[in-house]
């Protein structure tokens, strides 16, 4: 393979004569040989955008000259159409703020770009990746405004699957509605309740966490593009900032607003902890649910067996017929790590000093990976297993009937104390609670067919 040579500000170097990058991004493949995690696309995408605005707003202000710009954003079209992805090839764990992968950015359009206009890769003088990609723009403003960005096309595809779980659940909640159940507090029986409740729960819990990462989501819509540098804007257009902010809302078909204060917006990773913060909420709560599915499930022969999973793979490489909780312990997993995600997140944020944050690439990666795979689990999580979880009603209702918290029912009738006595002398003797009230005489057959209704049970009210 035959090289091509390029200078930067350090020297020259030999690059492959193929690359669509150039020699910083080179410099960057030899710094940090890490991980072999490259940028995620939405991060790529919402820079690429980010490169194709400026060129369009900088030739609109009669700073870049049309065939310049305009093959920069031919260049970015190939790019946002799925092109040249492979040569986005930074590793996540790189120098500060972003810098490499901003010049990769840059190095990937400009020689793209020079190609559409005829040239060869790496003959820079026609359109450079500092000068005209980058004009206007420092790393220190692209890579916030990116993660910003690249977090509201990736929160864009969470918020409809988390929708979906929501109705999953309600959905769930009024087919098991009739299924009676023992509660269960401390892991201990507990007063009865329906499948249909827990259910219920679950798809309200759902919607109220939706909404919060909605909510998170919007302090993303705020740029600080063309702060430049240290957020002064140096550089740039006095004009600069509001036309960039208009032309990524007609890119994006999203809104944005320009940032109160650049410097706040250079300075401050604020509203990626709170999305973050939001997201690790729900996974908290989801793995908490994913938990009850396992144990509800768990058996078939002894454990709870109140529900029925859907089985999606053999359980056991040795265990013949052996069925397990799969998706939800892919669920656990995955939780798991998006609150990795948020620790890695918050630790960065509070790592900023003075006009800058240089932990943005890590933060990048982490935000973005957490919403990816949230996303992702909840999918295959409806699909393969919630659509298809069945009752075991005639289990349910054998636990409801056998628990001895149902005594609580007649706490107003006979007292807390007798009623813990019968309890105590049914655990001793294995006869039944009904059968002890009735042979002490404490209440009619015709008191307790009433009072021990057990769908009454799970809705509020004193039974007579």
């Amino acid at each position: 393979m035959g090289t091509r040579r390029e200078k930067d500000s350090l020297g020259e170097r030999e690059i492959p004569e193929d690359a669509y990058y150039g020699i910083q991004t080179l410099r960057a493949l030899e710094n940090f040989p890490i991980s072999g995690l490259k940028p995620k696309p939405a991060y790529i995408e919402a820079t690429i955008h980010i490169k194709r605005a400026a060129a369009i707003v900088n030739e609109d202000l009669g700073l870049l000259d049309s065939p310049k710009a305009d093959a920069i954003v031919r260049a970015a079209d190939e790019v946002l159409a799925g092109k040249l992805r492979e040569w986005f090839v930074v590793d996540v764990y790189q120098a500060g703020a972003g810098t490499s992968h901003n010049m990769n950015c840059n190095e990937v359009l400009a020689n793209r770009a020079v190609e559409l206009m005829g040239g060869k890769k790496g003959e820079y003088t026609r359109i450079s990746p500092n000068d005209h990609v980058n004009m206007a723009q420092s790393t220190n403003d692209v890579c916030p405004s990116a993660i910003r960005i690249g977090a509201l096309i990736e929160i864009r595809t969470l918020l409809p699957i988390l929708e979906n779980l929501e109705r999953t659940f309600l959905k769930k909640g009024k087919e098991f509605d009739k299924v009676v159940k023992s509660g269960r507090t401390h892991l201990m029986d507990a007063t009865p309740v329906r499948l249909g409740q827990e259910f219920t729960a679950y798809g309200v819990n759902i919607r109220k966490h939706r909404e919060s990462i909605g909510h998170a989501a919007e302090a993303c819509r705020e740029l600080g593009i063309g702060g430049t540098a240290t957020g002064t804007g140096l550089n740039a257009h006095p004009e600069y900032r509001s036309r960039m902010i208009q032309q990524l809302k007609k890119q994006l078909g999203m809104e944005f607003v320009m940032a109160e204060d650049t410097f706040e917006a250079m300075q401050s990773l604020r509203p990626f902890v709170e999305l973050s913060g939001a997201l690790r909420n729900f996974a908290q709560d989801l793995s908490r649910i994913s938990n009850d599915i396992r144990l509800m499930g768990s058996g078939p022969t002894t454990g709870l067996a109140e529900i029925n999973l859907p089985a999606v793979q053999p359980g056991s490489s040795i265990m013949p017929g052996k069925v397990n909780p799969s998706m939800a312990e892919m669920v656990n997993q995955v939780c798991f790590q998006v609150i990795g995600c948020d620790t890695t997140i918050l630790l960065s944020a509070q790592a900023g000093q003075l006009e800058l944050n240089v932990m943005m690439p890590v933060v990048a990666f982490n935000l973005l990976h957490a919403i990816g795979i949230l996303r992702n689990a909840v999918d295959v999580y409806i699909r393969f297993c919630l659509d298809g979880l069945s009752a075991n009603e005639d289990r349910c209702q054998t636990y409801a009937e056998n628990s001895t918290s149902i005594v609580t029912v007649l706490n107003p009738h006979i007292g807390y104390l007798a009623a813990a006595e019968i309890v105590k002398e049914s655990l001793r003797s294995g006869t039944s609670i009904r059968q002890l009230v009735l042979e002490k005489g404490l209440l009619t057959e015709e008191e307790l067919g009433r009072i021990f209704d057990l769908r009454g049970m799970t809705e509020p009210g004193i039974h007579k």
